[in-house]
Order: structure tokens, then sequence, then C-alpha cells
């Protein structure tokens, strides 16, 4: 190494350390930990229009789903997939009742989604979706794609409690 080499090397600047992954920009075979809970990222539905991440969490056997929505604040909700049969998305009513829980339709919207790795809807194209929450704060989330309905219960996520472990 020459003399000038060395000295350049001492007044250069380092480089930059690689900024961290958010968790809205986790993707299949990521890890993070939700309530205390490590997950690994198996697929991911995007939402550009919403800045919105439907998340697919394996830990083990059991498959939750991550919802994150980037609004004031990052909102997180982890819902798990539940049994239950809709017809028509247009059919679709704004008070659900469920193992005697009522659920009241707070948001209805839909919107082009980019699908990543396993997830229910293997391929991207419009969606369509409900969120309800109960008086007592569990969410109910109704989902239609390519003529398929998907229902999942769950809750919401303090931002506290959910962080990137490894990202790729």
């Amino acid at each position: 190494m020459s003399l000038w080499k060395r000295i350049g090397g001492l007044f250069a600047k380092p480089q930059p350390p690689a900024a961290e992954k958010s968790m809205l920009q986790l993707s299949p075979g990521d890890i993070c930990e939700v309530s205390l809970v490590t997950y690994e990222v198996t697929g991911r539905v995007n939402n550009r229009g919403r800045n919105a991440v439907v998340l697919t969490l394996r830990d083990g056997s059991r498959i939750s789903y991550l919802h994150i929505e980037e609004r004031e604040q990052l909102l997180y909700s982890l819902y798990q997939p539940i049994d239950g049969r809709l017809d028509n998305p247009s059919e679709v009513p704004a008070t659900m009742e469920l193992d005697d829980r009522t659920y009241y339709l707070e948001e209805e919207y839909d919107g082009y989604v980019a699908v990543t790795g396993q997830t229910p809807f293997m391929n991207g194209g419009n969606q369509h979706v409900w969120q309800y929450q109960s008086d007592d704060f569990h969410l109910l989330r109704i989902e239609w794609h390519n003529g398929r309905f998907m229902l999942y219960e769950g809750e919401k996520v303090l931002s506290g409690d959910v962080r990137v472990i490894r990202a790729s």
C-alpha cells in the first residue's frame, strides 16, 4: 500500500451503516417479534394506496396475520383466521355477531394489492376489505379477493410490543 493511500485512508469518511428495515418493509424470510412471540414472515400483502401491509407470520405450525398501517403513526393489529362464509361482497352487513360479540363496521375500502410469498391469496389484484370493532375492542377483518372471502378475528397491538429481529 502506498503512502498516499494510507494518508487518504485517514481522512476518508467511513461508510454509513445500512438502514434497518422497518416493520412495513419486512418480506418473506425475515424474523420479527410480536407480543413476546417470535415469528417468521412467510408472506406479504402490500396495499400501496393505503401504505398498509398484512404479513403472514408463522410460529411453528400456527399462522397469524399482522396488519400494519402507517397513518400519523404505525398501527398494528394481530389476527387469527376464523371459519366462516359470506356469499356476496355486496351483501356484507354493517353489523356482525359472532360468539355473542357484536362487531360494528369501522372502515371499508378497496385497492390494488401486491402479493409476495405464502398468503391466503396467491396473486395480486383488487382487494376489498371490511374492518370491524366490537365495544370491548376486539377486531374483525373480512377480505374479498379474486372471488374468495377470508375472515379474521384479532386485537390491536401496542407499537412497543412489535420489533424486527432479523431482516434480510
